[in-house]
C-alpha cells in the first residue's frame, strides 16, 4: 500500500469511523470510500440485545421497585411508631416527673428514628435502573470497539445525540430508546426515524408531553391543566426545521395541540403494557389545527403523524440535517458545497439517510480538509481502547470516565444534545491527560506504543510524536504521550 493510500485509510478511520484498531487498515484497503459504504450494508442490530429489557419493561421494572420501596418505607415507619408507643407507658410510670422538659427533644429523636427506619427499609430494595443503564452502556460501547471501521456506529451516535434524551430523567429507558428508535432506523428514511423517535415514551417523558393537554379536551376541562409547548418546539427547532426557518409561535402552539394525547401507559394502570406508547383521546385538543400554513383535520394520533411527515419532507429539514451531519464528521464550518450536495440527496431520495451518508463520504469536499476537528470525549476514549485492541469494557469505569470528561453517556445538558464544535470541548482537554495516564497505567502490560504506531496506525503518526514516544522514560508515559497527541485527538 502506498503512503498516500495509507494516509487516506487512516483518515477514513478517524474522520468517519471510530479510529484505527488492529487489522482495520487492511479492511479499509486502497478504497476507503468503498469500505465506508460497504459497512453501511451490514446489520446495525446489537447481537446481545435480546438479553436486555425493552424500554417499557425497564420502565415497569423501575416503577415496580419504586412501589416496593415506598411500601417498605411505610411499613418500617408504622413498625417504628408502634414500638415507640409501646415504650411510652413504661417510661411514664417511672419518670412522671420531668417528662415535660424533655418532651420536645424526645419527640425529635423519635421522629429521626422513624425516618431512619423508613430510609433503611427503602434502601434495602435495590434500584434496577442503574444496572440496566450500565448493561446498555456496555453493549453499545463494545459494538463500537468491535466494528471494523465504525462508520455505522458513529451514525447511530450522531442520531442518538440529535434526538437526545437524558438518563438523568429517564435512566431506565435511555439505552433501550437508542436501540429501539434510533439504531433501528439510523440507515433508513428520515421520516421513519422521526416517527419512531417522537412516538417513543422516553422522549415524550423527557420533553414533558405526558401531562400536556388541550384546553378544550375532556381532561383539560375537568382538570384545568394546560398545554406544554416543549415537545413541539424542540421537534421543529432541533429535530427537523432548525432555528429561524419561518415557523412562528402560533405554529408551535398549534403543533403542541396536535401532539396532546401522545403519552405512555402508566405502569400501575397496566402491569403488562405500562411504559408503552399510547394515544389518549381525553387529553387531545379537539378539532383541526393549522401548522406552517397547512390544515390538519385528523382527530386522532394520525394528526400528529401527518405533521411529522410534512416536517420530514420540508426543504429546511434537509438543510438542517445535512449541515449537522457535515459539521459532526467533517468540520466545524463544513464546506457549503458539501452541505448542499447532502441536502440535495436528502431531498431527491425522500430523506434516505443511507444515501445521504454515501453522498457525504463520496464527495471530495469531505476529504480535502486536514484532520483539524477535535474529537468529542466519547470518540477519543473509544479510539484509545480500539488502538490497543480492547474489545470489552467495565461499564462503571467507562461511564465514570465519560462523566469526568464532560460527556456523560446519555446525559446531555439540554435537549439540543452535546455540541459538535471545538470551542465547547477545548477547555476540557486538560482532563483528558488524567484519563490517558490512568488508562496507560492499566494497559501497559498489554499495549506496546511502537506496535500501535507501526501496525495499527501504519506509521501515519507525526514525526515529532514518534520521537516523543521513543524518548519516553517508561511505557505508560509513552502511551499517554501517544494518546494525547493530535493524531489521537483530532480527525
Amino acid at each position: 500500500m502506498s503512503n498516500s493510500a495509507r494516509a487516506e485509510a487512516v483518515l477514513a478511520l478517524h474522520r468517519f469511523g471510530m479510529g484505527p484498531r488492529p487489522g482495520s487498515i487492511a479492511v479499509v484497503g486502497t478504497d476507503p470510500r468503498g469500505a465506508l459504504i460497504a459497512e453501511l450494508d451490514r446489520p446495525l442490530a446489537l447481537t446481545a440485545a435480546a438479553s436486555l429489557p425493552s424500554s417499557a419493561k425497564a420502565y415497569r421494572t423501575v416503577a415496580d421497585a419504586n412501589a416496593r420501596r415506598t411500601a417498605r418505607a411505610r411499613q418500617a415507619q408504622q413498625q417504628a411508631k408502634k414500638q415507640q408507643m409501646a415504650a411510652v407507658p413504661a417510661a411514664s410510670n417511672d419518670q412522671a416527673q420531668g417528662q415535660a422538659q424533655g418532651q420536645a427533644e424526645g419527640q425529635g429523636a423519635e421522629k429521626d428514628a422513624v425516618e431512619m427506619a423508613a430510609k433503611q427499609a427503602a434502601e434495602a430494595v435495590p434500584d434496577p435502573g442503574r444496572p440496566i443503564y450500565l448493561q446498555e452502556a456496555k453493549l453499545r460501547t463494545e459494538a463500537a470497539l468491535a466494528a471494523d471501521i465504525g462508520f455505522a456506529e458513529r451514525l447511530v451516535w450522531f442520531w442518538s445525540n440529535h434526538f437526545c434524551v437524558s438518563a438523568n430523567r429517564i435512566q431506565s429507558m435511555s439505552g433501550a430508546y437508542e436501540r429501539e428508535a434510533v439504531r433501528a432506523h439510523a440507515l433508513g428514511h428520515f421520516v421513519d426515524l422521526l416517527l419512531a423517535v417522537e412516538g417513543h415514551p422516553a422522549i415524550l417523558f423527557y420533553l414533558d408531553n405526558l401531562e400536556s393537554m388541550g384546553a378544550n379536551s375532556t381532561a383539560g376541562i375537568n382538570r384545568s391543566r394546560g398545554l406544554n409547548e416543549n415537545f413541539a418546539r424542540e421537534i421543529m427547532e432541533l429535530h427537523t426545521l432548525g432555528v429561524r426557518t419561518g415557523y412562528t409561535q402560533d405554529d408551535v402552539i398549534s403543533f403542541a395541540n396536535v401532539l396532546t394525547g401522545w403519552t405512555l401507559v402508566p405502569p400501575g394502570a397496566d402491569p403488562q403494557h405500562g411504559g408503552e406508547f399510547t394515544f389518549n383521546p381525553r387529553l387531545h385538543e379537539p378539532g383541526g389545527q393549522t401548522v406552517l400554513g397547512k390544515r390538519y383535520e385528523q382527530e386522532d394520533v394520525e394528526q400528529g403523524r401527518a405533521v411529522l411527515r410534512d416536517l420530514a419532507a420540508h426543504p429546511a429539514t434537509a438543510t438542517h440535517v445535512a449541515t449537522k451531519l457535515a459539521r459532526h464528521f467533517v468540520a466545524d464550518e463544513p464546506p457549503p458545497v458539501l452541505v448542499e450536495q447532502m441536502a440535495k440527496t436528502f431531498r431527491d431520495t425522500e430523506g434516505d439517510l443511507k444515501q445521504v451518508a454515501i453522498a457525504m463520504v463520496s464527495s471530495d469536499e469531505a476529504w480535502r480538509g486536514p484532520p483539524s476537528k477535535l474529537k468529542r470525549p466519547g470518540e477519543w476514549v473509544v479510539g484509545m481502547a480500539r488502538a490497543t485492541g480492547i474489545t470489552q469494557v467495565d461499564p462503571v469505569r467507562y461511564t465514570g470516565g465519560q462523566e469526568l470528561l464532560g460527556e456523560a453517556l446519555w446525559r446531555p445538558p439540554a435537549p439540543k444534545g452535546y455540541p459538535d464544535d471545538e470551542a465547547s470541548w477545548i477547555d476540557g482537554v486538560g482532563r483528558r491527560l488524567d484519563v490517558a495516564n490512568n488508562f496507560a497505567e492499566r494497559i501497559t502490560g498489554m499495549a506496546d506504543p511502537q506496535v500501535i504506531i507501526e501496525d495499527v496506525f501504519a506509521s501515519e503518526i507525526a514525526p515529532e510524536v514518534k520521537q516523543a514516544v521513543g524518548r519516553a522514560e517508561s511505557r505508560p508515559q509513552a502511551l499517554a504521550l501517544l494518546f494525547m497527541s493530535a493524531d489521537f485527538q483530532r480527525r
